[in-house]
Parts: structure tokens; C-alpha cells; sequence
């Protein structure tokens, strides 16, 4: 692949806390080792590199006339269920090749409800929800107890915590009404899955994609709340333990599910799939992430990649090739 001219676009966790946002609010968004990380990698894949920041500062080079071969976005975006699509928006609009899934596919996947329709209408197996907008429609709710509740439009574990799970009507009650009142958007209602937890790596676009690899996330005992929870994820060196899902039959479920969403929901270059075993021990669908973390250490796409022999150079420059072949760059 020839040198490309690349922007670097991302939320930093720095500039918004300088801004006033809590450590929370920031929780989706990347460290300077982050970005350091990956544009060292690019450069050292034959790129030029140029770091750009945030969706705001994108606009202002755009209105200037800055234009680049390709451009590598991990942004998040601030506000509203549609925040992930904002920056893909942006580029398009102005007809730049860019990394990762389209806006409809970022707009969509942030949402939990409206990403589990798709799933449901493709066929694939994902937990019987209901959505809760008010506190008033809790006892609308008929699903089989225990339940689990979070936000509908939030990541990194956000909303979810030690009262996550409930077991009485009583309880998720109180547990909507907190969140409801904290996010400002509604709660989706989920019945509890039991089994081991799991999360795939997927890799390439379409019929190219394939599975990269599949990791079991556990959390320990002692942690602060059972499942993996914001609280759970921010220590997760002390609080989890991860390891490859062992080769046979349940693996080969857990892959085939977890491409079929990857292709389902269109997603673009990579995507990271988060699966959850049923009391009778069926792989389920729980949610996807088009733009997963890439600390080299922390996060678990790389951490996926490690555990199945590939560099984090290599699993840059995949994402890359993948994103070059889609526009014709190569």
C-alpha cells in the first residue's frame, strides 16, 4: 500500500475534563497513550500523520480547505443516541474516505433497542427486552425475572453497576427511576442471561470480514459489582480476568454469531461483538461496537489480537487495508 496522508480524529479524555466533564462523561473517550500509540503506528506503516482532535477541530480544518488521503477516526462524538455518526457525517459530507462503519451503522449501534431489532430480524438470538421512558412504565414490564437494566445509548459500562441486575419489581423500579433521571434517556430492560461472558473480535467488511478471535471476560470476586460494569471495566487489571474461549463446538457458535451481527448491522473494518451464554448454555447477542478501544494494552480488540499471535502494528494495518480497499486507495 502506497504512503497515504492520514488525519488522526479523537475525543481525548484531557480536553474535556479541562472543560468541566466528569471522569464518567469521559469514560468512552481516549488517553494521549492512545493516540500516541496509534499514530506511531501509522507512521511506522509508511503514513504521514497529522493529528487533528475532536469533531469541532475537524470542522475548522475542513472550512479551511485541509483535505487528506484518508481519514482515521476513533471520535465518539458528545451528544445525543446519535453522537457516533457524527463525525463519519462530517466526512462524508465533504467526500473523504474515512475508517470504520457509516453513520447509519454508528447511529444505529448506539442503541442498544434499536440494534437488537436488526439482530432479532436477521434471525440471530439476542434476550427479550422492554423499554422503559418513565417510571410509570415499570409496571408495564413482562419479562421473566432476574432482569438487567441500563442506558439505552451509553458505553463503557455507563449506567451499569451493582443494582444493574434485579430480581424483584420493587428493585427495578428504583433501578429505572435513578437511571432515568441521571441519563435523560430511557433504560432497556433485559431478561439476565446467566452463562459466561464473551467478546469477539471481528475484522474486514461484508463477506471479506472474519473473526479475529474470542476472549472470555470473568470477573473476579471481590469486585465492585458481579457483571462488567463501569466501575468493573475502569479496574479491570484488578477486577477481571480474561483468556481465549478453548476451540470446539460453543466457540464455532460463538464466531458464527458474532460475524453474523458484524454483517447484519454492516459494519465496517472491525467491530467488536459482546456475547452472553443463556441458562441452557446458548450463545446470545448483547451488544456490538463499531469504534472498539485501541489502547496496545487495554483494550480488549488489541488484547484479542494479542492472544491470537497478531501485532498491534498488524491489527492497525488491517484495519487500514481494510478502510484503503473500500475507497480505492490501493
Amino acid at each position: 500500500m502506497n504512503a497515504l496522508k492520514i488525519a488522526l480524529v479523537y475525543d481525548l479524555r484531557g480536553d474535556y475534563l479541562a472543560e468541566g466533564f466528569t471522569p464518567e462523561q469521559v469514560a468512552e473517550f481516549d488517553t494521549e497513550s492512545t493516540i500516541s500509540a496509534l499514530e506511531e503506528t501509522l507512521r511506522e506503516l509508511g503514513n504521514g500523520v497529522e493529528r487533528v482532535g475532536h469533531g469541532r477541530a475537524l470542522c475548522k480544518k475542513l472550512a479551511q480547505g485541509d483535505r487528506w488521503d484518508l481519514v482515521f477516526t476513533i471520535a465518539e462524538g458528545v451528544h445525543g443516541r446519535s453522537r457516533e455518526a457524527q463525525v463519519p457525517c462530517l466526512l462524508e459530507m465533504f467526500g473523504l474516505a474515512y475508517t470504520f462503519s457509516d453513520p447509519l451503522t454508528c447511529a444505529l449501534t448506539l442503541d442498544k433497542a434499536m440494534t437488537k431489532r436488526v439482530v432479532a430480524a436477521a434471525g440471530l438470538p439476542t434476550p427479550r427486552y422492554a423499554m422503559v421512558t418513565s417510571t410509570a412504565e415499570v409496571r408495564k414490564v413482562e419479562l421473566a425475572f432476574p432482569l438487567f437494566a441500563k442506558p439505552v445509548a451509553e458505553g463503557t459500562g455507563k449506567g451499569i453497576d451493582e443494582t444493574s441486575r434485579v430480581d424483584t419489581a420493587q428493585q427495578l423500579g428504583e433501578v429505572c427511576g435513578r437511571l432515568l433521571e441521571r441519563y435523560r434517556q430511557p433504560v432497556i430492560v433485559e431478561e439476565y442471561l446467566p452463562g459466561r461472558e464473551f467478546t469477539a473480535g471481528v475484522l474486514g467488511t461484508g463477506p471479506a470480514a472474519r473473526v479475529l478471535g474470542v476472549m472470555e471476560v470473568r470477573v473476579k470476586p471481590g469486585a465492585p459489582a458481579a457483571d462488567y460494569s463501569y466501575k468493573v471495566k475502569e479496574m479491570c487489571e484488578q477486577f477481571v480476568e480474561y483468556g481465549p474461549m478453548e476451540k470446539g463446538p460453543l466457540r464455532s457458535e460463538v464466531e458464527s454469531l458474532a460475524l453474523a451481527a458484524h454483517r447484519a448491522l454492516e459494519c465496517r473494518d472491525t467491530s467488536r461483538v459482546d456475547v452472553r451464554l443463556d441458562a441452557a448454555g446458548r450463545p446470545s447477542f448483547l451488544e456490538i461496537n463499531p469504534l472498539p478501544g485501541l489502547h496496545p494494552s487495554h483494550s480488549d480488540l488489541p488484547m484479542i489480537a494479542a492472544q491470537e499471535g497478531m501485532s498491534y502494528r498488524d491489527l492497525i494495518g488491517a484495519i487500514l487495508a481494510s478502510a484503503a480497499i473500500r475507497h480505492g486507495l490501493l
